[in-house]
């Protein structure tokens, strides 16, 4: 068998191996390896029936396979890692071999003095298993002293939980004598009592203002978004479990269910970020976690022009569009900034207009005093109570809106939603999917195609379209993670059965936003009706500010 070997300090070999194997301490062994960590005759490489297993050989310090501490482990498989001590081993080949084919050469290693004050997230990963396996094993033994006190829990706020599991967690570690010296106590300690009662490591990542967006992969792999581009964090949830935990513990207050008859969930966190989960079986790695994070500052206009996100100009057209009720429709792909753009023209609104704003998970935030705010429901377990998007728009006809706000259209719902806008409540906005204006376009006819309840020709459907909406924001997010306004574009009507645009504003490959020069209809009428709008407006050349990501 062939094994390699990677000790904490770097260095690194390859064993040829046959059976039995024994690693320790004593000189009599076949791998001798000098540390504290590791006993006498700590384990041994067996074989039997044509199988290979590992048997530890009762030592204090424990043998890891794959991240959990065992007494018998087997039968190893290609890539299996093995802890002892200071070193990590990984099968490689699994050719049995006897002992003597093998390397008779015994195999000494002194641990350097300063190894066992080594960080814990060393290049190799030996001491983050061994500390995942500590969390593990406190994690399970909290849960079990507080579920033998038969408290309930789910009536306790959570600072009262949080101080009763960390009193707990206390004496467990006092009376624990596994832990290693090297190890900080206390940073296990708040890693179990995260994951315990509260988000786990993600409690560090929600605190990093410089981070947007964080995705949980699996249990061990974690990715974070920085100023629009993505790098993998170095922190881990401590198992599976863990990650499963907390995906309850943040749907569970919104009424909301997670299991393997409804493995999907959308959620968000008492800050108003916008969770999704997903898990087995449809998750096949592992339970899986997105979370776009809420910035609690709320930008305003000014700032997405210092971050070159859009120019002065676009800027005073979308201002002068919101307070003079034109339809908007802000388009783009998955994390362009839809919301966020969207927060920014909601803001934009007279204070005394009603607002009714409609989502499938609430991460609209309005400045506004007039406001009400509706929420979808799913089904419950029996399969009722659902409340959908397009329920919601029908029902906020009612209730005397000026101006309606659907957080992102995605199905039928498109069609009441544009009814509104034609009739009686202009000035109304919503997101939709699209990599392009025109895009834009076929995803609503697709949309209202959906509706199933209504035989409408295509036609009807485009005239529809071409007499609600006025304007298409197209946002898009760039290479380099920098998220800019690419088009605006006016609809405007019908010519021989398609839907006529024409762009107004757009975004050059010279890296500058530049008006087109043509002033749309709806402006048209407004200075006739005695608007101040200057046509330079829409004759601008800026070139953009390398100044972030922005949105």
């Amino acid at each position: 068998m062939r094994i390699e070997v990677r000790f904490e300090e770097g260095k690194q070999l390859f064993l040829d191996i046959g059976f039995p194997y024994c690693i320790g301490r004593s000189p009599e062994m076949d791998f001798v390896i000098k540390s504290w960590r590791v006993a006498k005759h700590h384990m041994s490489f067996i074989a039997r029936e044509d199988n290979v297993y590992i048997e530890d050989q009762g030592s204090l310090a424990g043998t890891l396979l794959n991240g959990e501490r065992i007494h018998m482990g087997g039968p190893l498989k290609i890539g299996d890692e093995i802890i002892v001590g200071p070193c990590l081993m990984t099968i490689v080949e699994l050719q049995d071999k006897s002992k003597e084919e093998a390397s008779n050469t015994v195999v000494f290693y002194q641990e350097p003095q300063n190894t066992a004050t080594s960080s814990l997230r060393d290049s190799n990963g030996a001491n983050l298993q061994r500390e995942l396996y500590h969390r593990r094993r406190l994690h399970a033994a909290l849960v079990e002293a507080l579920d033998l006190r038969r408290r309930n829990i789910t009536l306790m706020s959570d600072d009262a939980l949080r101080l009763e599991a960390s009193q707990w967690l206390d004496k467990i570690i006092t009376q624990d004598d596994e832990i290693e010296f090297f190890f900080d106590k206390q940073a296990i300690k708040q890693a179990v009592l995260d994951e315990a009662v509260g988000l786990g490591p993600l409690e560090e990542l929600l605190k990093d203002k410089e981070i947007t967006e964080i995705m949980v992969n699996r249990f061990d792999e974690i990715y974070v978004e920085r100023k629009g581009l993505l790098s993998k964090a170095n922190i881990v949830f401590s198992s599976e479990k863990a990650v499963l935990g907390v995906i309850d513990r943040i749907v569970a207050p919104i009424g909301r269910r997670i299991d393997e008859s409804s493995p999907m969930v959308d959620a968000r966190l008492l800050d108003g970020s916008r969770v999704n989960a997903v898990i087995p079986p449809i998750a096949l790695r592992g339970a899986s976690l997105t979370i776009r994070k809420f910035t609690q500052h709320r930008p305003q206009m000014h700032e997405l022009i210092q971050l070159g996100s859009l120019d002065q100009a676009m800027a005073t057209f979308l201002e002068l569009c919101v307070k003079y009720r034109m339809n908007l429709i802000v388009s783009g792909g998955t994390g362009s900034g839809k919301t966020t753009l969207l927060n920014i023209l909601s803001n934009c609104i007279p204070e005394q207009e009603r607002i009714v704003t409609i989502e499938d998970a609430a991460e609209l935030r309005l400045n506004h005093a007039h406001l009400v705010s509706l929420e979808a429901r799913p089904a419950n377990v029996e399969g009722r109570g659902v409340v959908s998007i397009r329920d919601l728009v029908r029902n906020a006809l009612r209730m005397r809106p000026d101006r309606i706000i659907v957080g992102e259209c995605r199905g039928a719902e498109a069609f009441d939603m544009l009814s509104a806008m034609n009739t009686g409540h202009e000035g109304s906005l919503t997101t939709l999917h699209a990599n392009s204006t025109r895009d834009a376009l076929s995803r609503l006819e697709t949309m209202i195609m959906m509706a199933g309840d209504m035989d409408l020709p295509l036609g009807a459907i485009r005239e529809h379209i071409a007499n609600s909406v006025d304007f298409i924001v197209q946002q898009t997010r760039l290479s380099n993670g920098r998220r800019v306004i690419s088009s605006i574009a006016e609809v405007g009507g019908m010519e021989s059965g398609v839907i006529k645009t024409q762009e107004l504003f757009g975004f050059d490959k010279k890296a500058a936003f530049v008006g087109r020069g043509i002033i749309p209809d709806a402006f048209e009428k407004l200075r006739e009706e005695g608007v101040d709008i200057s046509p330079e407006l829409f004759n601008s050349y800026s070139p953009v500010v390398q100044a972030g990501t922005s949105l």
